[in-house]
């Protein structure tokens, strides 16, 4: 079950057409991908804090239909798959007619802050994201 975040379009979002710049739903992923984790239990602040980051190393879009000034979107993320040392998320974005706006997906790589070398998560972040990802295939609700 993917993790559901309500947003908004505001006004600078968009183009002087007012639709949605293209560029505003990879920000979006990232809104839904730290919403993600908050509802496990993670936030990024305490990932920096105990010296880890969470760079991007692909991402990708495909849209299908504009979103416009004001809408209301749902911002769907699902995690996709887990190592020790990368996750990947898939995401949709749908207005609130229920159309889908744009699919895509992330991969990202853990890393340490200080370094930027990819790492292994120790079991205090790696377990509740394991835990996630089987409830998820399960069907279950994965926010504790």
């Amino acid at each position: 079950m993917p993790i559901r975040t309500a947003h908004r379009v505001n006004f600078y979002d968009t183009d002087a057409m007012e639709v949605v710049h293209h560029a505003n739903y990879i920000r979006w992923f990232e809104i839904g991908r730290v919403d993600y984790l908050r509802r496990i239990g993670i936030t990024l602040g305490a990932l920096m804090e105990a010296g880890y980051v969470f760079p991007i190393t692909k991402v990708g879009a495909q849209f299908h239909a504009p979103g416009h000034f004001d809408d209301d979107l749902v911002i769907e993320t699902t995690a996709t798959a887990l190592t020790k040392a990368k996750m990947a998320f898939s995401y949709r974005i749908l207005n609130a007619a229920g159309t889908v706006l744009v699919t895509g997906f992330s991969e990202n790589v853990f890393t340490v802050r200080e370094t930027g070398r990819i790492t292994r998560l120790p079991k205090e972040f790696y377990e509740p994201l394991e835990a996630a990802m089987i409830a998820e295939k399960e069907g279950r609700d994965i926010g504790f």
